[in-house]
């Protein structure tokens, strides 16, 4: 299911709370309650996730995806990888730009590296949740391409969760159809036909700390633990 463009909703969200308010408001009507987990894509995707997990007295934590980008042009996404092994490539990409293994398999190593150091900042010695059966609701900041998500939706697939929802403020209208062919629901409240960039629909859209994440994990580990 995608939904896009409600009436009454803001066309600029304020920051990422605001966006995870107005998503969580929609979600609440759309998504199974019972036993339903939020999973949030650091950074960005995180304070966007701990307003839904609010919203849904859902369980909150973190699944973490990384960004491959092409060499020299690292803000364009040759594919991802996620926790447990994930990887997805743009393989016309990869061709278009005629690159070798050996090119990325050096982004491949850095952003490996990136990804466990992350892993144990964000989770420490705390174990990934037991996600078997549960409904798990996939939150990001936007998306552009989708790789990201389409990493996260895929590795979540083999933890056998009853249903996958994908759920993000604003989103290009080409990732948000194709998600909705990976993912049980799709959630997407804008997906302008003039998308060029998630941040043009922030009016404050300034960086997420690695802080700030952890910090929106130890509250939700307080004060949502009843829902779990």
């Amino acid at each position: 299911m995608l939904q896009k463009d409600r009436p009454g909703l803001k066309k600029i969200f304020r920051d990422r709370r605001d966006a995870g308010q107005q998503l969580g408001r929609i979600l609440s009507d759309n998504v199974l309650t019972t036993r339903c987990i939020v999973l949030g894509l650091p950074r960005g995707g995180v304070p966007v996730a701990y307003e839904v997990a609010v919203q849904l007295g859902a369980k909150l934590d973190v699944f973490l995806v990384r960004k491959l980008g092409l060499p020299g042009q690292e803000e364009l996404a040759m594919g991802a990888i996620a926790s447990g092994g994930g990887f997805v490539l743009n393989e016309d990409l990869v061709r278009r730009e005629g690159l070798s293994r050996q090119d990325i398999d050096r982004v491949l190593h850095r952003e490996k590296e990136k990804l466990a150091y992350r892993e144990e900042l964000y989770r420490g010695s705390r174990a990934f949740p037991d996600i078997r059966g549960r409904s798990v609701v996939l939150v990001d900041d936007g998306l552009a391409t989708g790789s990201s998500m389409l990493v996260a939706i895929r590795a979540n697939k083999e933890y056998a969760p009853s249903e996958i929802t994908v759920a993000v403020p604003v989103g290009s209208e080409d990732a948000c159809h194709s998600l909705n062919k990976e993912a049980d629901r799709v959630i997407c409240l804008k997906s302008p036909k003039d998308f060029r960039a998630v941040g043009e629909w922030y009016q404050n859209f300034s960086q997420t700390t690695d802080e700030e994440v952890i910090q929106l994990l130890a509250r939700a580990e307080t004060g949502l633990d009843e829902a779990d």
